[in-house]
């Protein structure tokens, strides 16, 4: 019965040690090169490769930072050649479901549209129920520069299987709705599946996409930037 005890106070000892040395915050970053860069099913990248890489920052009460970047075409955004996300949010538990509510800026540096620099800023929300996610994009500026498109909306039903030994799966539906598009779009569909392997935490993938609108952005070389294509990518969080 000491024994028994003993070992109990040992083994409480060592959790509360644990929890005690449990971080208040974590940084951590992330890098990969891309065959192409593909935002809801449109290449940014006119067709070619990207090499994009960010960091995280986030705080144990599920508060959290970053900022992600990637080469883009410069002739789709009128002379800039880099995008830079900066994001922010809350991460939350309830039950068996996952939540996470924040907002994203995209900035585009070196870009001019009809005098000012292209950007962009969302709000946005979703909700994790095990291998699924479902979120919702609201944007409170005109999109990307189009005139009078404030309060365009994206809708986005993912899922993200593990498939033992290192492999995995993934496929995404998308939804984007703009207002007042002057190119007459409106709206269109995005379609994304793939598969990853992880290999000593060097994450390969492959995924096939494409939209229900593939010429709304036509490449510099005549290309439906929409059209059905496969992505490869290599990447790794550190």
């Amino acid at each position: 019965m000491k024994k028994t005890l003993l070992a109990t106070a040992l083994a409480l000892c060592a959790t509360s040690t644990v929890l005690a040395a449990e971080p208040d915050f974590t940084i951590t970053g992330n890098a990969g090169l891309f065959s192409d860069y593909r935002f809801r099913g449109f290449s940014q990248t006119n067709l070619k490769p990207a090499f994009q890489g960010g960091f995280d920052f986030e705080h144990k009460s599920g508060l959290y930072l970053g900022n992600w970047n990637s080469n883009v075409d410069s002739g789709l955004f009128s002379g800039g050649s880099l995008e830079m996300d900066f994001y922010g949010g809350y991460k939350f538990n309830y039950g068996d479901f996952n939540f996470d509510v924040g907002g994203l800026y995209y900035y585009y540096p070196g870009s001019k549209l009809n005098g000012s620099t292209i950007d962009n800023f969302e709000l946005y929300g979703a909700v994790g129920w095990g291998p699924f996610t479902l979120k919702y994009s609201h944007g409170l500026t005109d999109f990307f520069g189009t005139p009078d498109s404030k309060n365009n909306y994206y809708l986005d039903l993912g899922a993200d299987f593990d498939l033992g030994n290192g492999w995995g799966a993934n496929a995404h539906v998308g939804y984007q709705k703009l207002k007042n598009d002057p190119s007459g779009l409106g709206h269109y569909y995005d379609y994304k599946a793939g598969v990853t392997k992880d290999v000593d935490g060097w994450i390969f993938g492959l995924s096939l996409v494409s939209t229900s609108k593939k010429d709304w952005i036509v490449t510099n070389r005549g290309k439906n930037a929409g059209r059905f294509g496969a992505v490869l990518s290599v990447s790794k969080s550190f």
